[in-house]
């Protein structure tokens, strides 16, 4: 400790820095810091923090996942963490099954341009033969309101 007549230099709660008296420093104005380990009221039942209950979908994701070999063997409580690693693995496995699906997507689509190259078909045609027909229903309803 400091002789009694020394100034020591506080942090109060603003931040603000002020001098005190050694002698005005007492065991609860230093700040005190601990581990959480001990609980501040032996009577209360704390649930460990670190522990959840993984839901169907997590247990279906630790399982895609490699990280368990079977829901059985899957705990009623497993860390968070290991949680957040399998539903990120989950989502790259998903991302990539996705890519590979649009690349199979595109060839699929360039063969059938393909086909429908070799059988001459276009939009452009489809579309004038589409309007063509609705002209002529047009043509054949008008035909029969003038009669």
């Amino acid at each position: 400790m400091l002789p009694a007549g020394k100034q020591v230099l506080r942090l109060g709660l603003g931040g603000a820095a002020r001098s005190a008296p050694a002698s005005a420093l007492r065991s609860w104005g230093v700040p005190r810091y601990c581990s959480g380990s001990a609980p501040r009221d032996a009577g209360k039942v704390h649930r460990v923090p670190a522990q959840l209950k993984p839901s169907q979908l997590d247990k279906r994701i630790l399982l895609w996942t490699g990280r368990f070999k079977s829901l059985e063997e899957i705990p009623a409580r497993v860390p968070p963490e290991m949680i957040d690693v399998a539903r990120n693995k989950a989502r790259v496995k998903v991302c990539y099954i996705m890519i590979g699906l649009t690349v199979i997507a595109c060839f699929v689509v360039i063969a059938s341009a393909k086909r429908a190259a070799e059988r001459h078909e276009s939009l452009t045609r489809w579309n004038l033969a589409k309007k063509a027909k609705w002209r002529e229903e047009a043509a054949s309803a008008a035909q029969v309101k003038a009669k």
